[in-house]
């Protein structure tokens, strides 16, 4: 299975930037921001509020991550 990591525009507090991740990661956070009822948008904002790491692409495939495994019981 090849997983493509491609480049995705957002915009973040009014600014464009982009974010290079894979599909599945870019899949996954759009089923989280759907089951959260919000704009996948304020999903990456929130993320990019909180990171503790500098490459907001890393932040979310750890963030959906961890959302996934923590959902595992």
């Amino acid at each position: 299975m090849r997983s493509g990591i491609r480049k995705r525009n957002v915009v973040i507090s009014g600014r464009k930037t982009s974010v290079s991740v894979e599909d599945e990661f870019w899949r996954g956070l759009k089923e989280i921001a759907f089951a959260r009822n919000i704009k996948l948008g304020i999903l990456v904002s929130e993320i990019d509020s909180t990171r503790q790491h500098a490459n907001l692409s890393s932040a979310i495939r750890l963030f959906v991550l961890d959302f996934y495994q923590c959902s595992v019981p």
